[in-house]
């Protein structure tokens, strides 16, 4: 009889398991709770001076798990490319939504991130009966049917993975946009405060896709209104 051998998990996919099933803990409560489509939502891109804020919202499928989900600032660009992938292709619903630097600088940074979120939720194709969200409550859905949770990217596997669809999305678009105005530097820093950054700003100016409301302090310095 011919035996069929297993390779031995690494230390890394163990620690993925263990976190995997951890970060499950409100999803399975909820489901038990006799929820049906529970979306997480995140977004990224809250502190760049430049760029859109993006939001994503994902009901995962219960019977397919995703390992390796986490909060997507402590996962390497190629594991979230890889990621990013997986959860389009089992998650039962996903949307991604974004708000400009110009209705950025309108509505604040806060409305923005809540206007992005909430429009991936109403955008997806499941429509979610309890959402999860990442330290902040939305207006526009009851009180009764969402759950805020501090760090919740890495707290729920939903969060998380809205988290990492929501920062490939965005990273996508800031290389997009740095072939469009190649002189900050968008490709590396991606809209952030980095000093190349702001030696970007001091020799060309704020482009259309600066905000201009977090640009005071450096309004300020170059004496300008």
């Amino acid at each position: 009889m011919e035996m069929i051998s297993f390779m031995p998990l690494t230390k890394t996919q163990i620690k993925d398991i263990e976190r995997y099933e951890i970060m499950n803990t409100h999803e399975n409560e909820l489901i038990a709770a006799g929820y049906s489509y529970v979306a997480g939502v995140d977004e990224a891109g809250r502190g760049p001076l430049a760029g859109p804020v993006y939001a994503a919202a994902v009901i995962l499928d219960p019977n397919e798990k995703i390992y390796g989900l986490n909060d997507s600032k402590k996962i390497s660009e190629k594991k979230r490319n890889l990621l990013e992938i997986e959860i389009k292709e089992k998650s039962l619903a996903w949307s991604i939504s974004k708000v400009e630097a110009e209705s950025i600088d309108e509505l604040n940074i806060l409305e923005a991130t809540k206007k992005a979120m909430t429009d991936a939720l109403n955008s997806l194709s499941t429509k979610a009966d309890y959402i999860l969200t990442d330290a902040v409550t939305l207006k526009d859905f009851a009180p009764e049917m969402q759950l805020s949770l501090i760090k919740g990217d890495a707290n729920s596997n939903s969060i998380a993975a809205a988290s990492i669809l929501a920062k490939t999305a965005r990273d996508a678009e800031m290389l997009k946009i740095d072939e469009i105005y190649p002189e900050y530097g968008f490709a590396q820093h991606k809209g952030y405060g980095t000093k190349k950054h702001y030696e970007a700003l001091d020799k060309f100016g704020p482009s259309p896709v600066h905000r201009r409301t977090f640009l005071k302090s450096w309004y300020m310095k170059k004496g300008n209104n």
